[in-house]
């Protein structure tokens, strides 16, 4: 496979040209409005609304900016994501909603609707069979996300706790992922029930499909010798009392995540953005966030997926740690950012195996403009 293309530019600007416009400039220059047929055609730009608390998710500016470009096409765009499988301010499509609201993506300051690819409780999902899956036979997309023609991905790279870093592959791979895929990802075992917080309402019995779960003195259980690990129960609790077991290795987690990376993308018209910028230690789904730790790099485009998380991790180990971050408070022993804050993650399982499956490479051509 020959080195695929990387485009590039920093932050800085002129009297002439803002942020926003380079961002324009960037995307038009890495060809998107060349090699992909926008008109009469449904966009999702698949993009992380933010936890609410977090303070590093993009700016809902950037996102308006290929909003602009994909409607002067023709084209009909979207901005979406898939709810959360843990407890929190998106775990639902209406708390979503509130949650991509107030970090300021509305129809009014982006120029185009929110849709919530997984439904109201993050069930609504497309089951797509994985060509040569290890792992994933059949992923659970959320069932917008299957139904757009283009994706495109716009990704805030930062570090994650689970698998190294956040960058392409995960906003698309577990971002895409239904409540049941993201809990496939999560874990090699099934939906439990803490029994202090049930309170035997019933909503988890009525939505399981397979009987697999009894009421017993005001206290739900799950049979998982019945259970085949769907998730709706997760979602029908109203007490956030049933939770996936979190059990999946980090290296089988990224390889996962690279299958369903190949459930969304193949067979489809797919670009991808990614600003290096508050370079958080940990992902935008905790409502907090530490200061950076290195200073903002740039943004970078391309139409390989693998070739643009390979090329934002090399920009961001080529930075000097800042004063103050956790990346600077640890010892650097690994030669890699992402692994001395994380020391129990490997980033690469992830690339490696996208590479395998043939979403991309690693190899690059990191072109500046």
């Amino acid at each position: 496979m020959s080195k695929s293309k990387v485009y590039f530019t920093n932050f800085r600007t002129t009297l002439q040209e803002n942020q926003l416009q380079k961002l324009a400039r960037l995307v038009k220059a890495a060809g998107m409005l060349e090699h992909i047929q926008f008109k009469d055609r449904y966009a999702a730009i698949k993009i992380h609304f933010g936890e609410p608390g977090n303070m590093a998710f993009l700016r809902p500016n950037y996102s308006k900016v290929l909003v602009d470009l994909i409607r002067e096409q023709g084209g009909r765009a979207f901005l979406t994501d898939c709810n959360t499988l843990y407890v929190g301010g998106r775990k639902n499509a209406l708390d979503h909603l509130d949650a991509a609201y107030t970090n300021g993506y509305s129809p009014f300051s982006t120029g185009c609707h929110v849709i919530i690819a997984d439904g109201l409780k993050g069930t609504d999902e497309t089951l797509v069979p994985v060509e040569n899956g290890e792992y994933v036979k059949e992923a659970k997309i959320g069932h917008a996300i299957m139904d757009a023609d283009i994706i495109i991905s716009l990704n805030h790279f930062k570090g994650h706790e689970a698998t190294g870093f956040g960058g392409a592959l995960k906003n698309i791979g577990m971002g895409c992922g239904s409540r049941a895929g993201k809990m496939e990802m999560h874990s090699a075992g099934k939906p439990f029930v803490d029994q202090a917080l049930c309170v035997g309402c019933g909503f988890c019995q009525k939505n399981c499909a397979h009987g697999a779960i009894t009421i017993t003195s005001r206290k739900a259980s799950i049979d998982h010798n019945k259970c085949v690990g769907c998730g709706r129960c997760i979602g029908a609790c109203p007490m956030d009392a049933v939770s996936a077991p979190g059990d999946e290795s980090n290296d089988i987690l990224n390889r996962k995540m690279a299958e369903y990376s190949w459930a969304v993308l193949h067979g489809r018209p797919h670009f991808h953005v990614s600003l290096v910028v508050d370079v958080s230690p940990y992902c935008d789904c905790h409502a907090e966030n530490d200061v950076p730790i290195v200073p903002d790099v740039g943004m970078f485009a391309s139409f390989d997926p693998v070739a643009l998380d390979m090329a934002c991790a090399d920009a961001v180990n080529a930075q000097t740690p800042l004063k103050g971050s956790v990346l600077d408070e640890v010892e650097h022993c690994h030669h890699d950012h992402f692994t001395d804050v994380h020391p129990t993650t490997n980033w690469k399982s992830c690339l490696e195996h996208a590479e395998k499956l043939g979403i991309g490479t690693t190899d690059y051509e990191l072109i500046t403009i």
